[in-house]
């Protein structure tokens, strides 16, 4: 105990106590030294995950377009991270979406996890299929880079849940130029078919574009979800109103497996309730050449999915067909056409296309 005290006291002694002060200064400038290398390596590592970056008060605008929402017809999605939940752990997100001057609106409840829109979400029942698109396009890497994220210079992500599944991989740097802006970006790639490509920047809670394709063994692969940055900002963003877009023909739709293309014409251009509409419908391969011996189905839902009008066992011998409807009230409508029956025989593949119309 003697020596400790001696020891102590020589501490406390003048010429001593320049020495400590020089000591916890370089202790100090070795521990920042430390922090700023650990940054750094941080920053030069790139770690990225759904979500990385998200902030109070941001806003991210996208053109979203997605297989199985709208027959694969694009929309406008905005997300405004208003606020954190520190109980639940999860983003007050109020959303619009915006799909042919129709405008949906609701609150997500996005996951800190991976932006997960959770079950707690208040949404209104026209907006839950653009929610799954939103889940299947824009979030769709969370199964791969939920938080605290991956590499982007890693060579491996994951791999596809699929037979012959592909790996996941950050391929490299790109520059890339959208509605939003210029963004430099990390190229994520996957090979199934075709190259399917997202562009990622750090620091930014989605990707800032994406072109991917649908898995399918035979025929063009068509667009399984496709998106990019429309705009993004701090502050709320200003609700569109809504207007009402009229479709005027004609219109076409790739099948959901990219065998055919269909194209649908109608005159008069003007549909009104009384008159007669005569449809004109046209089958084409996936590299537009006509293609006869189409055998198909035809019928008319309203905006409650209730029928209005069937016609089974179609027959477009040369590759055309015409439908004759008389539609009794205004409003919106959807004309649907399913292929039964390909050049080769009858088809063993949903092979469909979706129009919405608008009687007046």
């Amino acid at each position: 105990m003697r020596t400790m005290g001696k020891f102590y006291s020589h501490l406390q002694s003048p010429l001593c106590k320049p020495i400590v002060v020089l000591f916890v200064l370089f202790s100090t400038v070795l521990i920042i030294s430390q922090s700023n290398l650990n940054n750094a390596l941080a920053q030069e590592d790139g770690q990225w995950y759904v979500g990385d970056g998200a902030k109070n008060d941001m806003y991210v605008t996208y053109k979203v377009q997605e297989q199985d929402t709208n027959a694969g017809r694009p929309f406008d999605m905005t997300i405004y991270f208003k606020e954190y939940n520190e109980t639940g752990k999860y983003w007050v997100a109020p959303t619009f979406v915006v799909d042919q001057g129709r405008v949906f609106n609701g609150t997500l409840h996005l996951s800190d996890l991976d932006l997960t829109a959770l079950g707690t979400s208040q949404i209104p029942p026209e907006m839950t299929e653009y929610r799954s698109a939103y889940s299947s396009s824009l979030k769709w890497l969370a199964s791969f880079v939920s938080k605290p994220g991956q590499s982007l210079t890693a060579q491996y992500w994951g791999k596809i849940a699929s037979i012959g599944g592909s790996p996941i991989s950050p391929t490299g740097k790109a520059t890339i130029t959208t509605p939003a802006g210029t963004f430099d970006t990390t190229t994520v790639v996957w090979h199934k078919g075709v190259d399917n490509t997202v562009w990622i920047k750090d620091g930014f809670p989605y990707p800032i574009k994406a072109q991917t394709y649908a898995d399918i063994t035979t025929g063009n692969p068509p667009v399984q979800y496709a998106f990019e940055l429309l705009a993004t900002g701090q502050g709320q963003p200003k609700q569109p109103e809504g207007q009402e877009q009229i479709p005027v023909p004609p219109l076409e739709q790739r099948t959901e497996r990219g065998t055919y293309i269909i194209s649908l014409t109608w005159e008069p251009v003007t549909i009104k309730a009384g008159n007669n509409t005569k449809f004109g419908i046209i089958f084409y391969d996936d590299k537009k050449n006509l293609v006869t011996g189409i055998g198909y189905n035809f019928a008319v839902v309203d905006a409650n999915g209730q029928l209005f009008y069937a016609k089974d066992n179609q027959l477009a011998s040369d590759g055309t067909a015409i439908q004759n409807v008389v539609f009794q009230k205004p409003g919106p409508m959807t004309v649907k056409v399913l292929i039964t029956q390909g050049a080769g025989g009858p088809s063993n593949f949903v092979e469909s296309g979706q129009f919405d119309i608008v009687v007046q």
